[in-house]
Parts: C-alpha cells; structure tokens; sequence
C-alpha cells in the first residue's frame, strides 16, 4: 500500500505542524500542570478549519479526507496529547457519527455548528458498572409521547464540561442487551441534564473528563438517531473509527518523545561525549525508531482503507494495539535516556509518559483489541 501523501496531505501536515509548535507547544506544560481546558486553543482550531477536517463541506466541514484528519490529530499529539483528545472526540466520536448516523434534520442543526467549530462535541457510552460491557448500562430512555424521559448516568467523558453537543446511549428496552440500546443527541442546558465529577487524571489532564448525569431529562424523538435498538452498532462502528484517531494521537506520543530524546542526546555530555556516541544508548534509539515506524504504517493503512469504504475494523485494532504499546514502551525509554531529568517536569517526556497510558486504555482496551484481531482470525 501507498503511503505517499498527497500535496494536499502534506500542506494539511505541515499547516497542522507549524500550528501546534507555535499554539499548542507554548501550553502544553502549563495546562497540564493546572487542568485548565485550552478553550483559546479549540477556537483557534476552528478558525483553521481543524474542527470539521473529515466533515463534508455541504455541513461546514473542510472535506478532507480521513489520511489527513489522521496527520492533524498525530502532529498535535506530538507536542500535547491533550489537545489531540479534544480534537479526537470531537471530531471521530460526535461529528464524524452524527454525519455517518444523522438525520438530515440532525445534520443541519448538531453537525454544521460542530464542524465549524462553534460547538463542541462529546460521546456518552461509558458507565460505572458498563465500560466494556456496554450491555451492563442502567440508563433508561422511556418513551412518553414525543419525547423520551433519561435517566442514568455516564462517566469518563471527554470534553464533558465544554462540550455543547453529546450522543448518549441509553437502554429503551432492558430486556434485549446490547439490541436494547439506543443513541439520542442531547444538548448542554437540557433541564435534568448536569455534571458530577470532574476526574483528576494521570495524564490528558486538561481535557476535561467528567460525569454526566441525566434526572428525568426530556429528549424530543426527534433527537433519536436511527433507529431504537441500533444504538450498540452505531457506538461499535464509531470506536472502530475513534480508534484509528487513538493510534493516531499514540503515534504522534512516540514521534514526540523520540524528538525530544534525541534532541537531549546531542546535548548532554557525560564522560566527555555527548549521549548520542554511548553505543547502548544509540541502540535504543534504533528500537524506538523502528517501532514508530511499524506504527505509523498500521495507522496509516488503518485509514485508507477506511476513507476507500473498505473493512477496516481489524485493521483499526492492530493500529490501536500497537501504537498503543508504542507509545508506552518509546515514552517510557524516553525518560530513561534523559535520566534524572526525565523525572522531572523540567522536561515533557515525563508528560508524554503519563498521556501515553490511556491510548491503552479508551476507546477500547489492548485486551479488547486482542479480542478484536484473535476473534477475526480464529473464526
């Protein structure tokens, strides 16, 4: 497979590059260290189109192409991976499905001021008792006349507290499982409709991971999306997607902590040379490199067969399995090489370190993606 980007492609990488060295780079410690949402960020994102980059330009998208979403979301997580997550939830969770799912009604109100970035989105699946087991969710929307009555509760959500729009899945029949979930579209404001806990996170500390909690919300039916019973197809077809934007977000992890430990390397001297010249060292750089570049390889064919309308959903999960790991494993040598100083914040890759460990965990387990790709081969 070609991976040669196109002029377009890399005006879209080298535009995303210079931004985010120049934007997003300047906060990245600071917003990390205080948890404040870089709302000024996700502003200038939108005046660069960056907000809707896969959405049609019919809906106030850019219409890119999945490739180059992909290249934007890798070089913000170069420099702050938590700015990648506000643009990858965004944009792969909200918009991406209600413009794949949507009803044209739905696209003209939610989708065109998502993509243009006057609104921002979030997604709702997770639960206290309901993380991989989605069938295990207590949300419950009944049906009164022309609209639903929500109640239940989500957790871990992503852009929760700034966000306008969210897709929330709740339970509209018990009884069936996973055929008893469907997606609604709910709007911040909505009377019953507020927030819990703010989480104190690990890492991706500024992009607001909060609880959404819902007291007999009234949702009109119209803002059901599809069908009732299709909303477990519409969350598992939209992490396949989301996923990509994961591997692609651990990617830009890795190139970035590689970045920065070579730049280390040259510079600090011990035994009267600089690093770079320690043969063992140097070495690890070969095995960080390499696996960066499997990486990026999974993720880009991840995502061209995704914009040609092929399968990709193990395609997806090797991408997200891998980077995943990459991320971890390039991080943490990152630290290692930078010695002492790598420990502290005087430095990013402790930073980096520390985002690095969800691209294992949302959106999908490593556990899970091995069960994706085990299950596609075994069957």
């Amino acid at each position: 497979m070609d991976f040669t980007l196109t002029k377009e492609q890399e005006f879209v990488k080298q535009m995303v590059s210079e931004f985010a060295e120049n934007e997003v780079k300047p906060l990245a410690a600071e917003i990390d260290e205080t948890e404040r949402y870089p709302l000024e960020t996700v502003k200038k994102m939108a005046k660069y189109g960056m907000m809707g980059m896969p959405i049609a330009k019919e809906y106030g998208g850019a219409g890119g192409d999945t490739l180059s979403y992909i290249l934007a979301v890798e070089e913000l997580a170069k420099v702050c991976a938590t700015t990648s997550t506000i643009l990858s939830a965004h944009t792969s969770l909200c918009a991406s499905l209600i413009q794949q799912f949507g009803s044209e009604e739905q696209k003209q109100k939610y989708l065109v001021p998502l993509a243009k970035g006057e609104k921002i989105g979030a997604f709702g699946l997770t639960e206290p008792n309901a993380g991989t087991d989605s069938s295990a969710q207590q949300s419950l929307a009944v049906l009164e006349g022309d609209h639903y009555i929500l109640n239940g509760q989500k957790i871990f959500i992503t852009n929760g507290a700034y966000a306008d729009v969210f897709v929330v899945f709740a339970m509209t029949d018990r009884s069936k499982g996973n055929k008893g979930i469907s997606a609604f579209i709910l709007e911040k404001g909505m009377p019953g409709f507020s927030f819990g806990k703010v989480e104190n996170k690990l890492g991706i500390r500024a992009s607001s991971t909060t609880e959404l909690i819902f007291e007999d919300v009234k949702v009109p039916v119209e803002n059901l999306i599809g069908k009732e019973g299709k909303g477990f197809g519409i969350a598992m077809k939209t992490l396949d997607g989301g996923r990509i934007g994961i591997a692609a977000q651990a990617l830009g992890i890795s190139e970035g902590a590689l970045d920065e430990a070579i730049k280390y390397m040259h510079e600090r001297k011990q035994f009267g040379k600089p690093l770079s010249k320690f043969q063992g060292l140097a070495w690890m750089v070969a095995e960080m490199d390499v696996k960066i570049e499997a990486a990026r390889n999974l993720v880009y064919k991840a995502a061209m067969k995704k914009e040609k309308g092929l399968p990709y959903t193990l395609d997806a999960a090797r991408a997200k399995l891998f980077a995943a790991d990459t991320a971890m494993e390039v991080t943490t040598k990152a630290v290692q090489l930078f010695g002492g100083y790598g420990y502290t914040k005087d430095y990013p890759v402790e930073r980096m370190m520390r985002d690095a460990k969800i691209t294992e965990i949302y959106e999908g387990t490593s556990q899970v993606q091995k069960m994706v790709i085990s299950g596609s081969r075994l069957k």
